[in-house]
């Protein structure tokens, strides 16, 4: 752990009033993710989750973001919480370029992308999730909702629409137009409040609760993103963890079928659309985008691939023409 970690970690609980200046505070690094310094904080008998944004995301390629979007996500965690106060961890306040909030630890908690690798998913939980996440989106386009925390389509460019979406487009040439006009439309959607990182690495299990946490994408956007980034997550997996991927494209379809429910804002067709069209753009992003995720094989890698480039190509009109093609391979 560096020094600079540790003491910004002990400025910052000092400045909120979580501890005294002569306390003793041990801080100790946590692992997982690219995009910030975590530690947990132990201090009087009580721990904390402290969060600092990073400016370079520990990743391969050369990838920048701006450290101001730490504000947005710690506005999307209060938000999120007036609206389903179970599904994020309490906070307790911003200073000094990160924040504290709860740090989640008992028996019963569980990281559900440890989960989906290991065992047949639970349907609940995947419809549990796209309940909370349709109740938050719903929530955002109603009147009265403040979105001025959330006027950042810049950074979500470059935390999200460039590294996935710009750059796989420059390793697939053929794949340029119909990934350029996702990109375009994303970064032109003001609809609703969107997560931008709903993963499974991001999602804790409290029981059956859902903790969302890692909102460091937080913009006003498509909320077709969300949807499709989740989806996404469990295609992958399918793949990688074939002896039980019949489950978790049926947990796909658990899903969609949960968050359709609370498309109210706009036609639920036209929403699907856009989210059957990310779909195998961001499952070709996540072997060949500047993020690739970790699991998969080589030979894993090459069955996306064969199986997100045509559907790339054609553009899918509905979530289920998606899993369709991926139940057939």
């Amino acid at each position: 752990m560096s020094r600079s970690l540790e003491k910004r970690c002990r400025d910052l609980v000092c400045e909120l009033g979580l501890s005294e200046a002569e306390q003793n505070v041990s801080v100790s690094p946590l692992v997982g993710g690219v995009a910030s310094d975590i530690a947990r904080v132990d201090v009087a008998g009580k721990s904390f989750c402290v969060k600092f944004a990073l400016e370079k995301l520990k990743v391969a390629e050369d990838w920048r973001a701006p450290v101001r979007r730490n504000k947005a996500e710690y506005a999307w965690l209060e938000f999120a919480a007036e609206i389903e106060p179970r599904s994020v961890p309490r906070l307790f306040g911003r200073a000094g370029g990160g924040f504290a909030m709860e740090f989640v630890s008992s028996p019963d908690v569980r990281l559900w992308k440890n989960a989906l690798l290991q065992e047949p998913p639970r349907m609940q939980n995947a419809k549990s999730v796209a309940n909370a996440l349709g109740r938050i989106h719903a929530a955002s386009t109603r009147p009265g909702f403040r979105a001025e925390a959330f006027r950042n389509h810049d950074d979500f460019a470059m935390l999200r629409i460039d590294p996935y979406l710009l750059f796989t487009a420059r390793r697939h040439p053929r794949l340029e137009r119909p990934l350029s006009r996702l990109a375009d439309s994303l970064y032109r959607s003001r609809t609703a409040l969107v997560h931008g990182d709903v993963s499974p690495k991001n999602i804790l299990f409290r029981g059956r609760q859902p903790l969302f946490l890692d909102a460091e994408c937080a913009t006003m956007g498509d909320p077709a993103f969300d949807a499709a980034f989740c989806l996404n997550h469990l295609i992958l997996k399918s793949v990688h963890r074939p002896g039980f991927g019949a489950e978790l494209i049926g947990a796909a379809e658990a899903f969609w079928d949960a968050y359709a429910s609370h498309v109210s804002w706009e036609s639920s067709s036209e929403l699907e659309r856009r989210a059957a069209n990310l779909l195998p753009a961001l499952m070709l992003a996540r072997v060949d985008g500047k993020s690739p995720v970790e699991y998969l094989s080589e030979l894993d890698r090459d069955r996306v691939r064969k199986l997100a480039i045509p559907l790339v190509s054609t553009g899918p009109r509905k979530v289920s023409d998606v899993l369709r093609a991926v139940k057939r391979q």
